[in-house]
């Protein structure tokens, strides 16, 4: 049976926020979709090698939740240690706007520093996460 206050949350329950961002240069465009509420505006600081020295701020969605609207082609990757992580880049400007993580290779983790609006940014809180000792922490994010 059909009830107002189940629908009104089944509603809020699926709100998404849509937010565009991309490199420095322009080439690599990308939208990326998460849950419109505090839930989905979480951002991750890695203290690992890679992540400390990028600055990177991940917002890690799944697959169908990102979009990458231009510039495939002016994308570059850099692999190391394991090889799981791709990490994509700007060959023009060298921004990495967003990759496909170690920890979720089905899923792409955004940097929300190459989010187009400062205002957008803002809206996320920030978490530290421990990459420094990966393995040990790494499934308190899956």
């Amino acid at each position: 049976m059909w009830h107002f206050w189940t629908s009104v949350y089944l509603l809020y329950a699926v709100a998404m926020a849509r937010y565009s961002g991309g490199c420095h240069c322009g080439a690599v465009r990308f939208e990326v979709e998460v849950a419109d509420g505090p839930e989905g505006h979480v951002a991750l600081a890695c203290t690992c090698s890679i992540c400390t020295k990028k600055g990177f701020l991940h917002l890690i969605v799944t697959a169908d939740a990102f979009t990458q609207t231009a510039g495939e082609e002016a994308l570059t990757t850099y692999r190391f240690n394991t090889g799981v992580a791709k990490h994509t880049f700007c060959a023009t400007c060298g921004v990495q706007a967003f990759y496909t993580p170690r920890s979720h290779p089905d899923g792409v983790s955004v940097n929300l520093r190459a989010l187009d609006h400062a205002e957008d940014r803002a809206r996320f809180s920030i978490q530290p996460f421990d990459g420094a000792n990966w393995e040990s922490n790494i499934d308190s994010i899956r």
